[in-house]
């Protein structure tokens, strides 16, 4: 991997971090207001109709801030690969992973054909 190709993938992934950051912050301020929504509530979520939406909501956010730290840490992965020179080579084969699909994906540990 040359010097070049090594700083775009950094700027790839700290711009994928950034971005993941930003959504996970967002995500934590609309689970704080589901939280304070449903504790400044008497609502019973099992038999009131607008308590069932606040928990659906909260488990909604709470799963998608989960794969949001499954991609920090997927993205944490492929920022090691970078230092230690093995971004871009597909774990499978060991075929270089088109630019393409690393624009698209910049955390992908296979290329396309190992991917389907």
């Amino acid at each position: 991997m040359t010097t070049a190709s090594r700083d775009q993938a950094a700027a790839r992934l700290e711009a994928e971090r950034r971005r993941t950051t930003q959504r996970l912050e967002r995500l934590r301020q609309d689970h704080e207001g589901f939280v304070a929504a449903s504790l400044n509530s008497n609502a019973d979520d099992e038999h009131d109709p607008e308590g069932a939406t606040i928990a659906f909501e909260r488990s909604q956010v709470e799963t998608l801030s989960r794969r949001l730290q499954q991609h920090l840490a997927d993205i944490e992965a492929a920022e090691r690969r970078v230092e230690d020179g093995t971004y871009g080579i597909c774990e499978r084969c060991g075929a270089a992973i088109p630019d393409a699909r690393l624009e698209a994906r910049p955390t992908a540990r296979t290329c396309v054909a190992c991917a389907a």
